[in-house]
């Protein structure tokens, strides 16, 4: 299991800049806990996902694996889940297994046209994912690439997966008038709560990982997290410390920082979940993503004697399923001879520990969540937990963490200018603030 250290938040640990451990009887937690078991949003079906029965991704998977090439036709939640896991638990993967994965989640032409030079499309299965079958980045995506296998003489229905709602949307009457095959998002689970249904599971099928070992993670997480009591309840107290330090002491700024190149994506896919969720009618908490040790060298400084408005939480490995040994070379040199004797695992460990002193000696608060090793389980449990924390950071924040009402808005008029019946309203709305955006145009 994962393990939780949050003593470097308190003040009898940084002083004035911690909390109090009479902070916490401001805090409703009863009410954020009742949110989550009374379902009090409709959007809250990620609560069963580790309960589903994958027989159909892996039926899927099966099928996606017998091509050359498998290219994810998605954005936001849709790609950011797949891709994580991707990542984490088969990197460098195109460089040593078949199927190649190639993930497409935005409306880059370039970005497409590269792709479409890599690969064959006679030779490549298409998931496409998106749960409203509207999305128009992802229906561009993908109307280009049903041309593109038509023009090559293939059949559509041979090559693509659809990864949308079981019953409404454009991409779900697709599927039923062309016969595609196709996974189901279930309704209640937003894009951004999804990664543990058929949108990341199938992906994890196709590079070869059992979808059960997520869910088996996400559920033994779940009943660890529906405890009531703050102390035995990691999502809840995760919650309750980040909103008591943005509301007594300022800090709106949540850094994720995983020691582990493989979990660079997730630590996006966490923003994406932390911002998407938190930030409305005035009030969240800003994700910031970062890498150790990487950034180290490019922001630490920053948190150490910049504006006292973060909060850091490190991602720790303990076990990196590998090591190498630093070799006892250039022995003659003091300043070099101290490394040999030592691993890469080591340095990298104490690194980040060093990090986590540091700050707490200048009175930073920070997080430390440990993770016994980077696999399907663990990386199961990560998600469903980080999912958690968040609704109940928006139950404590009074908030509506399934919604997206300010995405909306953009949405609305890129369909207004790209012609969509009924949106008329918004193209009008559109080219009137053209005329003025010039004004001061250098």
């Amino acid at each position: 299991m994962l393990k939780f250290n949050f003593s470097n938040l308190m003040n009898d640990v940084i002083g004035e800049a911690g909390l109090a451990e009479d902070d916490f009887s401001s805090v409703n937690t009863d009410s954020a806990m009742e949110g989550i078991l009374s379902r009090k949003y409709t959007e809250m079906e990620f609560l069963d996902l580790y309960k589903a029965d994958v027989s159909p991704v892996k039926e899927a998977g099966k099928y996606a694996r017998g091509f050359e090439n498998f290219l994810l036709l998605g954005i936001g939640g849709s790609a950011l889940g797949p891709r994580s896991i991707l990542e984490a638990l088969s990197p460098f993967h195109n460089l040593k297994k078949n199927p190649r994965v190639f993930i497409y989640d935005n409306v880059d032409p370039m970005t497409l046209e590269t792709m479409l030079n890599i690969i064959d499309l006679k030779n490549t299965g298409i998931n496409v994912i998106t749960k409203s079958g509207s999305t128009a980045e992802t229906i561009a995506s993908f109307m280009i690439i049903w041309q593109g296998l038509k023009e090559q003489a293939s059949k559509p229905e041979d090559h693509i997966i659809v990864t949308t709602d079981p019953e409404k949307g454009n991409l779900r009457k697709i599927v039923r008038d062309y016969n595609l095959r196709s996974l189901s998002i279930p309704p209640g689970a937003g894009g951004r709560y999804s990664v543990l249904s058929p949108v990341g599971l199938l992906l994890a099928e196709v590079i070869g990982m059992n979808s059960e070992e997520f869910l088996k993670g996400a559920g033994d997480m779940h009943k660890v997290c529906m405890n009531k009591d703050l102390g035995s309840n990691p999502a809840l107290m995760f919650a309750s410390c980040l909103y008591l330090m943005q509301q007594k002491k300022g800090r709106s700024i949540t850094v994720i920082m995983p020691y582990a190149d493989r979990l660079k994506p997730f630590s996006e896919w966490f923003c994406q979940l932390w911002a998407e969720s938190l930030g409305k009618e005035g009030k969240g908490l800003t994700p910031y993503p970062s890498v150790g040790t990487t950034d180290q060298h490019s922001q630490l400084q920053l948190w150490m004697e910049g504006p006292e408005d973060k909060v850091v939480v490190f991602l720790a490995i303990e076990d990196y399923g590998t090591d190498i040994e630093i070799p006892n070379v250039f022995q003659e040199m003091e300043g070099l001879s101290y490394l040999s004797g030592h691993s890469l695992g080591e340095l990298i460990k104490i690194e980040q520990e060093a990090s986590e002193i540091a700050l707490t000696k200048n009175r930073r608060p920070n997080i430390t969540i440990r993770i016994p090793e980077i696999d399907a389980y663990h990386i199961g449990q990560m998600f469903h937990f980080f999912e958690l924390a968040t609704a109940m950071t928006g139950f404590l924040f009074h908030i509506n963490p399934f919604n997206q009402p300010g995405v909306e808005e953009g949405k609305n008029l890129t369909y207004g200018m790209m012609g969509k019946e009924g949106y008329e309203a918004k193209r009008k709305e559109f080219a009137r603030y053209r005329l003025h955006k010039g004004r001061f145009e250098i």
